[in-house]
């Protein structure tokens, strides 16, 4: 199998995990939204809950896994695996004492960092209290989420995808159930409602760790506690990490002030970030980081025998087909953003005004869809290459970008100014590293890169725009056809589903015409996920 095929097979794998892990990621926010809507108390949660995503955001899924998995990989290829566990003991023990002492601290000073990060909670003592509760109950998930990331890399490493990308379901059923269960009970103890989820969240988060455990046990690590900072695979993973940690810490940097000026755009803002945001991530999180984590452990084991051709063709493959899903995922979702937010979230406490509030929103946010997806093909690969210095320089122009234009959008456009500067902004840090990855590597032309991607635009653009057209025209007609109301939840349904056919039948008579094969893959990762069983992958 070519390493192309074989990344394309990975994906699938890990998209037919992460559809699952996203599914039941929508059946939480759908009961967020029913149970809490978009109040002060969801406002509340989303802040506490983002202050340990910065720092897993920093470390788990940034710096720390970057760095892991290429040290990891190379291990393995010149030392063999027992070594390679060897590495891993050393780097989790490492990890417990580092991120051990910055939860304690986290948790000590949470009435500083709400006060930082949503200075306009103090004004509301009620929302401030609960917001610092939840922060101290959620802290512990930063070291925890980031032994899950390790034991991911680890498990991908050794060419097991399944179960790394079914974890996060743990995660997500947790607080589906603390919801119904742990939210009344702490009702009936006089506590905000919304402090379950908290618990549920730290719950979740312990139980995607534990249950990448039995397959790390069955390709033969065994946990083992030892402390050595001067063991030169750690060195290197620090050499790699604090570098890394400085540019992305410009990212949470953007993030922190993003949800500073969020706060401050009234109750409800926060939350409409969010929905919006998690939505976004759908498509992402099934495609894009599917071939991204795909990806690195291909293009880490290349690197490692110094095959930079293999590395390119294997990274231009991979733009490849993530900018075909992702593109067409980008103009979907700007077309049929009211009818998705509505059918999903429009029940309960979430009203008509919070479905057309949070579907602005998603709409600036899927401006940024596409550079989101390549940065995480393209980031890694630079520390594959022992090159820290590029993706610092990356994320901090796109953060410096991203902040000049909060600051100039947020009062013209509100809230969505600040989706839209997301995107903006990884726009810059992906072209910085799309130009730098082929000085060290070559031309991408030599692969019509340039060309596919032509091609691939038009062919997304056409089908968005026929999505957006068919998407009027049966808002117009299905409400008359079925005779009940145009806001009613059935002709919702079945008019976004008769566009976003039009819009998948166009896409895929415009690929045929143009010969692009990135549609033909896209449809056997589709063909895998129906008709083989995800275990027989691992």
């Amino acid at each position: 199998m070519t390493q192309k095929n074989s990344i394309a097979k990975h994906a699938a794998v890990m998209g037919a995990a992460t559809f699952i892990s996203r599914i039941a990621g929508l059946i939480r926010e759908q009961t967020f939204a029913y149970l809490f809507g978009a109040s002060a108390m969801t406002d509340a949660f989303n802040v506490a809950f983002r202050i340990p995503n910065l720092l897993r955001d920093l470390f788990a899924e940034g710096a720390m896994s970057a760095a892991f998995v290429p040290t990891f990989n190379g291990v393995l290829e010149k030392e063999g695996k027992e070594r390679a566990f060897q590495v891993t003991n050393l780097t989790l023990c490492a990890l417990f004492l580092i991120l051990g002492v910055l939860t304690l601290v986290g948790i000590y000073f949470s009435p500083e960092i709400v006060t930082l990060i949503a200075p306009t909670f103090a004004q509301d003592k009620a929302k401030f209290d609960v917001t610092v509760t939840m922060t101290r109950i959620m802290f512990p998930f930063l070291p925890v989420i980031s032994f899950a990331a390790i034991s991911m890399g680890i498990l991908n490493s050794m060419g097991a995808f399944f179960i790394p990308a079914i974890a996060p379901v743990f995660l997500n059923l947790a607080m589906i159930l603390a919801g119904w269960t742990l939210c009344p009970l702490a009702q009936k103890m006089d506590m905000p409602g919304i402090t379950g989820m908290a618990i549920g969240a730290m719950v979740g988060g312990i139980l995607q760790f534990l249950v990448q455990m039995p397959a790390l046990y069955k390709y033969g690590y065994r946990f083992k506690w030892c402390i050595n900072f001067n063991d030169p695979s750690i060195k290197r993973i620090f050499r790699l990490i604090l570098p890394g940690t400085i540019g992305l810490a410009a990212t949470q940097i953007n993030v922190a002030i993003s949800t500073i000026l969020s706060t401050s755009q009234g109750d409800g803002a926060v939350s409409w970030l969010s929905y919006s945001f998690r939505i976004m991530q759908l498509p992402l999180g099934l495609f894009g980081v599917a071939v991204a984590q795909a990806t690195l452990p291909a293009i880490s084991k290349l690197a490692a025998k110094n095959d930079k051709a293999g590395m390119s063709s294997t990274l231009a493959s991979s733009i490849r087909l993530s900018s075909f899903i992702n593109l067409y995922a980008c103009f979907a979702m700007i077309a049929l953003a009211n009818p998705i937010i509505r059918l999903i979230f429009q029940h309960g406490r979430f009203t008509a005004a919070d479905t057309t509030a949070t579907a602005i929103a998603l709409q600036a946010y899927a401006v940024g869809l596409i550079f989101f997806s390549l940065i995480k093909i393209l980031g890694p690969a630079f520390y594959a290459l022992d090159n820290t210095k590029t993706p610092v320089k990356a994320s901090i122009a796109s953060v410096v970008v991203t902040i000049a234009l909060n600051l100039i959008l947020i009062k013209p456009c509100g809230y969505w100014g600040l989706a839209l500067s997301t995107g903006l902004g990884a726009m810059v840090n992906f072209a910085i590293l799309y130009f730098n990855i082929q000085k060290k590597l070559g031309s991408f032309n030599k692969y019509k890169l340039g060309q596919g991607m032509a091609k691939i635009t038009f062919a997304t653009l056409i089908s968005g725009l026929t999505t957006a057209f068919a998407l009027k025209y049966c808002e117009s007609i299905v409400p008359n056809l079925l005779n009940t109301a145009p806001s009613s939840w059935v002709a919702a349904l079945i008019s976004m589903t008769a566009a976003a056919t039009f819009g998948i039948l166009i896409l895929a008579l415009t690929a045929k015409f143009l010969k692009l094969e990135e549609a033909e893959k896209a449809a056997s990762l589709i063909k895998r996920k129906l008709t083989k069983k995800p275990a027989t992958n691992q």
